[in-house]
C-alpha cells in the first residue's frame, strides 16, 4: 500500500471511531464532543485537497511507507 491509500484508510477509521463515540444512539457513546474530531479530520482532508499538505502523510513517509508503486500505480 502507498502513502495516499494509508491516509484514506486512517482518515476513514478515525471518522468512524469518532462517530461511534459521538452519536448518542451508539452503544459506544462517550460525549458529543467526539464529533469535533470528525470535523477536524474532514477539515484536514479538505485542506489537503487544495494544498497537498498532510501531516499524516509526512509521518507515514518517515516510517518508510512508499509514496507510489512505480510505473504500474493506478
Amino acid at each position: 500500500m502507498t502513502v495516499q491509500r494509508y491516509v484514506f484508510v486512517i482518515a476513514g477509521f478515525f471518522i468512524m471511531c469518532s462517530l461511534a463515540l459521538g452519536v448518542e444512539s451508539s452503544p459506544l457513546f462517550v460525549s458529543r464532543w467526539a464529533l469535533a474530531f470528525t470535523a477536524f479530520v474532514g477539515l484536514n482532508l479538505f485542506q489537503y485537497g487544495f494544498t497537498g499538505f498532510c501531516p499524516m502523510a509526512l509521518i507515514l513517509k518517515k516510517l518508510g511507507v512508499p509514496e507510489s508503486r512505480g510505473n504500474c500505480a493506478v
